[in-house]
């Protein structure tokens, strides 16, 4: 049955599918200018006013379409300034894969395997491409690793940069941006038992991280991916047991600050 009021509110529906539709052009546009070469990391975007006319619609729809390229990590907004295409590495939003893992009740069995499919490949790239500046890097987290066996929580974020820092140094940076995504999930996860690692098993991931470095550093592609490939399996082992640790219903207290590689060390 048609009502006055739902004819009153079908202009309003159109409306919402136009500026939806014009928002595809304004992402296919920008799409198409970077294709070309004419937009590179770190440029400024064209003003938004400038863009709904380049495009041919609204500055409503404008803002729509860099709001979808935001969403899709390719722009980002800097606030007084204007709206430039992301620098630095890649990344991909973990928050997808998060939701899938809830959904679909992600092991731990298999977050260890994603992750050696992923690493011990990575490490072995890094051996062969790592650029002086990334070996330095990896040197760095290693001692970090050291420094921070007294505080659990702290030891997780190094550990966690270093394998992000020996994907970056990989070269390819769909595997960096791949495993950026996995251990930013990875970290919610381990985060709720890390306080409960002896001093032995962080140790002993501290050793392990500094094998593969040395195999990184040896530029010995071969030991770099044993290296990886033993180390991730006794760390599955290590977290198993220290979930048993771990009361129901209670986790861990962990940092809030962001959990993410440096720029500096992901070149």
């Amino acid at each position: 049955m048609v009502t006055a009021n739902s004819r009153r509110r079908r202009p309003g529906r159109r409306a919402d599918r136009a500026i939806e539709g014009g928002a595809d052009q304004v992402v296919a546009f920008v799409r198409d200018l970077i294709e070309r070469g004419r937009l590179r990391p770190g440029d400024r975007l064209p003003a938004e006013r400038d863009l709904a006319t380049q495009v041919g619609v609204s500055r409503p729809t404008v803002r729509m379409g860099l709001h979808a390229l935001a969403a899709m990590g390719c722009v980002q907004s800097r606030h007084g300034s204007g709206t430039y295409i992301t620098d630095g590495p890649p990344s991909l939003g973990s928050e997808s894969l998060s939701l899938l893992a809830a959904l679909h009740g992600f092991t731990r069995e298999q977050m260890y395997e994603a992750r050696r499919i992923l690493e011990v490949g990575a490490a072995g790239l890094a051996a062969e491409c790592a650029t002086p500046d990334q070996i330095a890097s990896l040197a760095e987290e290693v001692a970090s690793l050291f420094a921070a066996m007294d505080e659990p929580q702290r030891f997780l974020i190094h550990d966690i940069d270093f394998h992000r820092r020996v994907a970056a140094a990989s070269g390819n940076p769909i595997i960096a941006a791949v495993v950026e995504m996995v251990s930013a999930l990875y970290y919610e996860r381990r985060r709720e038992t890390a306080a409960h690692a002896s001093d032995r098993d962080l140790r002993d991931a501290a050793e392990s991280h500094r094998e593969i470095y040395q195999a990184i550093r040896a530029r010995n592609p071969d030991a770099a991916r044993r290296s990886m490939n033993e180390h991730l399996a006794r760390a599955s082992s290590y977290q198993a047991q220290e979930r048993v640790k771990v009361p129901a219903g209670r986790t861990a207290a962990a940092p809030t600050a962001p959990v993410r590689a440096s720029r500096a060390g992901a070149r």
